[in-house]
């Protein structure tokens, strides 16, 4: 299949941007790129981009997809307050509901241009069905890449943790599940379009122990780590309290820094845990929109991108960030970062780099993605800039970065369509849409059978 897009601007990440040019895409890979009319190409099917700019497909590098069937309740919280209001909630999931969560999530996320994304999921409530089966099912319909990081929690409330204890699970069972979905679903071959993280869910939730043989666990068989880390200051005090250590100097500790590393938020580094990312590999997750409705803080990007650490976009659980459109979080990680640090914090073009190339490096593929290039994968977004009103913008790449999402023409994923003019053309738009909301009501009333009612606390109501 030849597949030849035209008469578009083309802001590649890597090397020069293009103010009119072509991509000519074969299977699927990006074969060249180039200034001027398209080369003569029998056969291929062509997509005229005139008024459009094509970007690599974003990358999604940290979610809780599950979330998508809770969102909009305990709206006034703390991150600590919003997880206890949550779990009992969240105990109630079952395969059904993550399922439709994840089809609605994934569909919305593909709606915003992103072609890759992670999923953190580590609630495993007894009984309830094969969790992760359902999302990587919803994501294979979907059609974009997915890095679902299996998630575990072992200290529950009688051992310490934050959870409860009816949602964590046992050591040995957490590492046996663990093992057993690496090999069922991680395929590491170039163009995969699943691979499996390990990931342990925070310092308050599992104990050295798991963190420890979870990182040798993903080292044995060669897949990445993730965690949360360094999300709220309650956090930064836990670890202090319980550990002696600061969370940077705490994952250190337990072997998890390096190059096969990421982790989700980062708000809360010193000068020197900065300086450990950067000089071990270790990536970080930008969550803004989570970070600020849960009034966590601002994370330190610009200070991190200057001192050489790697950082990507995350839109975190839709409980904590509510319809969050990944290419909005370009925005509001460009605005975030110049109101702490002053206008020359972030360009626009750092903001697309940390969405595409950074999220990219965060999942160990920025040798098949998050750049337009020839021999890399032929995942990108077509944003029609020439509306009514975004063609006033000069600059295509501000408007994309600095405005709300301009819509999108055509999202590929391999050179696949995925989202045309707008729309989803994988699945039915209407029928994601109606799932994620069928998720939500059985959810919510899996959970009263359960004896949970959800107070106006949690509902954020008077």
């Amino acid at each position: 299949m030849s597949l030849l897009i035209e008469n578009v601007s083309i802001a590649p990440v890597i090397g020069p941007e293009i103010k009119s040019g072509y991509i000519r895409i074969e299977g699927d890979l990006i074969a060249e790129l180039g200034a001027g009319p398209a080369p003569d190409t029998p056969g291929a099917t062509r997509i005229d981009g005139t008024g459009c700019l094509a970007t690599p497909g974003l990358v999604n590098t940290h979610h809780h997809l599950y979330q998508w069937a809770s969102q909009g309740l305990a709206q006034d919280a703390t991150l600590f307050e919003w997880l206890v209001a949550l779990y009992q909630v969240w105990a109630a999931m079952d395969a059904e509901v993550v399922k439709g969560a994840a089809s609605a999530g994934l569909g919305w996320l593909a709606l915003s241009g992103c072609t890759t994304s992670s999923d953190h999921h580590y609630v495993f409530p007894k009984g309830r069905g094969d969790l992760l089966a359902a999302e990587i099912e919803a994501a294979r319909e979907v059609g974009i890449r997915f890095h679902p990081a299996r998630g575990s929690m072992d200290r529950g409330e009688s051992q310490g943790g934050l959870p409860p204890d009816v949602v964590v699970e046992e050591l040995d069972e957490i590492l046996a599940a663990t093992s057993e979905a690496v090999d069922a679903y991680h395929d590491p071959s170039f163009s995969s379009m699943l691979r499996i993280a390990v990931a342990p869910c925070s310092p308050f939730s599992a104990s050295a122990e798991l963190m420890t043989e979870s990182a040798a666990l993903a080292r044995a068989k060669g897949v990445r780590l993730h965690t949360h880390i360094a999300e709220t200051l309650d956090e930064d005090e836990h670890c202090v309290a319980e550990f002696g250590l600061r969370p940077v100097d705490y994952m250190e500790k337990l072997g998890w820094l390096g190059p096969d590393v990421w982790f989700a938020h980062s708000v809360h580094l010193s000068d020197a845990d900065i300086g450990k990312l950067a000089a071990t590999g270790t990536g970080s997750a930008h969550c803004p929109s989570s970070n600020g409705r849960l009034g966590s803080g601002i994370a330190r990007v610009s200070e991190m991108l200057r001192s050489g650490a790697n950082v990507g976009l995350g839109v975190d659980g839709s409980a904590s960030s509510e319809l969050t459109s990944l290419a909005g979080e370009m925005r509001q990680t460009l605005l975030f970062q110049r109101a702490r640090y002053g206008p020359d914090a972030l360009t626009a073009r750092q903001a697309l780099e940390i969405a595409t190339l950074g999220g990219a490096r965060n999942l160990g593929r920025d040798g098949e993605l998050g750049s337009l290039e020839p021999g890399k994968l032929a995942d990108l977004a077509l944003w029609r800039v020439d509306g009514p009103f975004t063609s006033a913008v000069a600059d295509p790449v501000c408007a994309l970065v600095f405005g709300p999402p301009p819509p999108l023409a055509r999202v590929l994923v391999g050179g696949r369509t995925v989202v045309e003019d707008g729309e989803l053309r994988t699945v039915s738009q209407d029928a994601a849409g109606r799932a994620g909301a069928a998720a939500h009501r059985r959810l919510m009333r899996l959970a009263e059978e359960r004896g949970f009612t959800a107070s106006k606390e949690v509902h954020g109501g008077d």
